[in-house]
């Protein structure tokens, strides 16, 4: 029988062992990144929230110290398609969300801007989302319920000035009103009637695709059939390259969130065969295509839960310092998405 002494000893030495082992895990995790060639966890950020285009960079910073001519100027550049000319606008609706002087100026100065009435809109959508949050309808209190509808309703009215204001063949301004039919639950010809608006201008607008996805799902107002049936619809039509294959990763996503159902899924032959059409479809999209960042980080997310992570790393080290796909809803984003790209990492090794 072992000394009691040697045993004592012998437990305080595995003890040791294993806050070194600890903290090594720790170290050596914040270089696994920068090893992989993947940037580091510190400098990660959500996608389009700060842009890379120095253009972009400048003429936002410029708006934030008050002066729109910049963003004015960058924004109605006619270069790039609808969907980019969308994307651009983004990060200038969420600061208007928050510090709208300079646009308020904007407006004040060129009333008649499509461009200015255009991200009016989306800043008021997002102030108006921002006020009720993200939480199911039954967590949301009657005085978020009551400001959200509020803004959301003076989202409406100023959306139907950017639609006068838009030039022919723009359909931005009616891709920015999915967000207030989400909100206000218009009936299914409503929306229908909307979507034929988008398309008819720009059949394969990968925002307005993403964002019709979420008012066909379940927990908003369409099912779980009819949300597939969009999305096969969607990319049955679709050219090559167009990125709209990740439709039914993301349909995947909406249902597994509904029935639980992930690990069965993720490994069938569905599942298996959208995510390969999605890995074709992005290898075949010119790489200025708005839809790059959050297409890699579904299809990247879709590997490792198809059992291939080491196939993934590549498509993390293409996104950047960007987190993109689901990562983004969840709680911490940065640690999930860090933690991912770990295990794509290493799988690779």
């Amino acid at each position: 029988m072992a000394h009691p002494l040697a045993i004592i000893t012998l437990l305080v030495l595995l003890f040791r062992l294993g806050l070194w082992l600890n903290k090594r895990r720790k170290t050596t995790a914040g270089r696994e990144a920068p090893a992989a060639g993947l940037v580091p966890r510190a400098e990660l950020v959500e996608v389009g929230s700060e842009p890379d285009d120095p253009a972009a960079r400048a003429a936002l910073d410029a708006a934030k110290a008050g002066n729109w001519r910049p963003a004015a100027a960058y924004l109605s550049d006619g270069e790039g398609d609808w969907s980019t000319r969308y994307a651009r606008m983004n990060p200038f609706t969420d600061l208007a969300a928050t510090d709208d002087i300079w646009l308020w100026q904007w407006r004040k100065e060129h009333p008649d801007s499509p461009e200015a009435a255009q991200v009016h809109t989306g800043a008021l959508v997002k102030r108006a989302w921002e006020i009720r949050t993200g939480k199911y309808a039954s967590q949301v209190t009657r005085e978020q319920a009551m400001g959200f509808h509020q803004v959301l309703q003076e989202a409406a009215e100023v959306s139907h000035e950017a639609i006068r204001l838009a030039p022919a063949g723009d359909p931005n301004a009616w891709v920015m009103q999915q967000s207030i039919a989400l909100g206000q639950g218009w009936s299914h010809e409503r929306y229908r009637a909307l979507w034929a608006e988008i398309v008819a201008r720009e059949p394969h607008h990968f925002g307005a695709h993403t964002a019709a996805l979420q008012y066909w799902c379940e927990k908003w107002h369409g099912s779980t059939e009819l949300m597939h049936e969009f999305a096969d619809e969607a990319i049955a039509g679709a050219p090559a390259g167009s990125l709209l294959t990740v439709l039914k990763l993301r349909a995947y996503w909406e249902q597994v969130l509904r029935d639980k159902s992930a690990a069965p899924l993720h490994s069938s032959a569905e599942y298996t065969a959208a995510l390969d059409a999605a890995l074709a479809d992005l290898a075949a999209a010119d790489p200025a295509h708005p839809g790059i960042a959050p297409a890699s980080g579904w299809i990247a997310h879709g590997l490792i839960e198809n059992g291939r992570p080491a196939q993934a790393l590549n498509l993390f080290r293409r996104m950047g310092r960007e987190i993109a796909g689901p990562w983004i809803y969840y709680g911490n984003p940065a640690a999930v998405f860090d933690a991912a790209r770990t295990a794509a990492a290493r799988a690779a090794a």
